[in-house]
């Protein structure tokens, strides 16, 4: 029986290819005529660089940049077509897993090391960025990234904002003239596209503050906090579509990454794409689905996020083309998974929970590895 092994990131535990591999292993486990192929998927989050750098045959390369609050990080990003598509993380530079849950404050967390990336990348003869903005820290509209470029996020007293969400409030003006790559003798201009892994606006009650900040806190933020990042997003909009000409508030996906998509298609007029179908498209997932028995994908958490676009529910409209049966395998299943039969997802299973106190991460692939032995016990009972 051949098995298609297609998870996403289990966030927080295991990269997708890690996650493939102990799904792997456990289908082993449970019976020596399983033939299983790991094809690490993603959306935009974490994992994108290596699962479209692994299908593609291409390589990494690094940088040095800063991070959410400043200090200095090594980032790695991806190459393939000989150097002229560049696959950036914002989460390698900007994501909320660099910071411990002490330091988390979307407030002063800033985007500017996603731009750095990105003028690493253009530097160096990239002419296609794709950009996964899954898996974030901030929540300032890509303003850092902006200003990381050279662009001129001015106050009233003519100097650069503040980073992150509350420098946002003191924006009085935007001047572009000097940013990479529209001034830049050396830097051509390049085609970027951003890999989004949710559909949310800038602003509103789906906006980026509201769905998304929370999480971002060290501690669970009161409604006056969370409303506040909201009302800078708000003022942030309207100053850029003033001086842009780019409306990015209620902009389909422009809320993913804490705005920093639709501050990618204000300021360097970037497509904004549905994830897991764009990297899909580039790591030829289709073709390879095509031809097995059974898939089996998965992520950390099935919830009702998970039909909006995320990993699972996309495989599973591959594999479904095909008319394959998928199994999903979650690290937790909370509100809403209830919702994934519907969506392609003919039955899904959860990964025992880790021992009280114990660090989520230390058998996490242990616990995944049990959880897909059992699936396979149960899948083998059938192909005798």
């Amino acid at each position: 029986m051949k098995i298609a092994v297609v998870p996403g990131a289990f966030k927080g535990t295991l990269s997708a290819a890690e996650a493939a591999r102990h799904i792997a292993a456990g289908l082993a486990r449970a019976s020596r005529r399983f033939r299983t192929t790991c094809l690490p998927a993603a959306d935009g989050g974490r994992g994108t660089v290596e699962a479209v750098v692994r299908a593609c045959g291409g390589g990494f390369r690094y940088a040095r940049a800063h991070g959410p609050l400043g200090g200095e990080v090594r980032a790695r990003y991806g190459v393939i077509e000989g150097g002229r598509t560049a696959i950036i993380e914002m989460a390698a530079v900007s994501g909320i897993s660099l910071l411990s849950r002490d330091e988390r404050d979307p407030f002063k967390a800033t985007t500017y090391g996603t731009g750095e990336l990105i003028k690493a990348a253009i530097l160096r003869g990239a002419e296609r960025i794709i950009i996964g903005v899954g898996d974030s820290a901030t929540v300032d509209g890509g303003a850092g990234m902006a200003q990381a470029l050279g662009a001129g996020l001015l106050n009233g007293r003519g100097g650069q904002i503040a980073p992150g969400n509350a420098g946002l409030a003191g924006l009085r003006r935007i001047d572009l003239s000097q940013m990479l790559p529209l001034a830049h003798p050396d830097a051509p201009l390049v085609e970027i596209d951003v890999a989004c892994d949710v559909n949310n606006p800038l602003v509103g009650e789906r906006g980026a503050a509201y769905v998304f900040g929370p999480q971002k806190f060290s501690a669970a933020p009161s409604p006056a906090k969370v409303k506040r990042l909201d009302e800078n997003l708000r003022h942030f909009a309207q100053i850029v579509e003033r001086d842009t000409g780019v409306s990015p508030a209620r902009m389909k996906m422009a809320g993913a990454a804490g705005g920093l998509a639709g501050g990618l298609r204000a300021f360097l007029g970037a497509r904004l794409c549905a994830g897991f179908n764009l990297i899909a498209g580039l790591t030829g997932l289709e073709e390879r689905i095509k031809g097995h028995d059974l898939v089996i994908t998965g992520e950390g958490k099935l919830d009702a996020q998970t039909v909006c676009g995320k990993v699972p529910v996309g495989v599973a409209g591959i594999a479904k083309r095909f008319g394959i049966p998928v199994v999903a395998i979650g690290g937790t299943a909370e509100k809403g998974a209830e919702k994934i039969p519907a969506h392609g997802i003919d039955a899904y299973f959860v990964c025992r929970p880790p021992a009280e106190g114990a660090d989520i991460r230390a058998d996490a692939g242990k616990r995944l590895a049990e959880c897909a032995q059992q699936v396979g016990r149960l899948v083998a009972t059938f192909v005798r």
